[in-house]
C-alpha cells in the first residue's frame, strides 16, 4: 500500500507556492520541490511536523495511502 504526500495539493488549496513555503519553513525550495515530487521515498519526522504547523495541517491530510491499483 503505497504512501503519498499531498504536498502539492495543500499548497494549492492554500494558495502558496512551494517557495513561500520554503521561506516560512527556512529550508531550501529544493527540498520542498522534492516533497512535492512523486518520487519522495522518505521524509523526516521534524520535517513533516514542520510542513503541519506551518500549513495548519494534521498530519493525516498531509499523508495518504493508496491502494495498490490506484498505481
Amino acid at each position: 500500500m503505497p504512501i503519498r504526500l499531498r504536498l502539492r495539493d495543500i499548497l494549492k488549496e492554500k494558495g502558496i507556492s512551494q517557495r513561500e513555503l520554503a521561506r516560512r519553513m527556512e529550508i531550501r525550495p529544493s527540498t520542498v520541490s522534492h516533497l512535492c515530487s512523486d518520487k519522495v521515498n522518505a521524509a523526516y519526522f521534524d520535517t513533516l511536523e514542520l510542513i503541519c504547523k506551518t500549513l495548519d495541517v494534521q498530519l493525516h491530510e498531509l499523508i495518504i495511502m493508496e491502494d495498490d491499483e490506484d498505481q
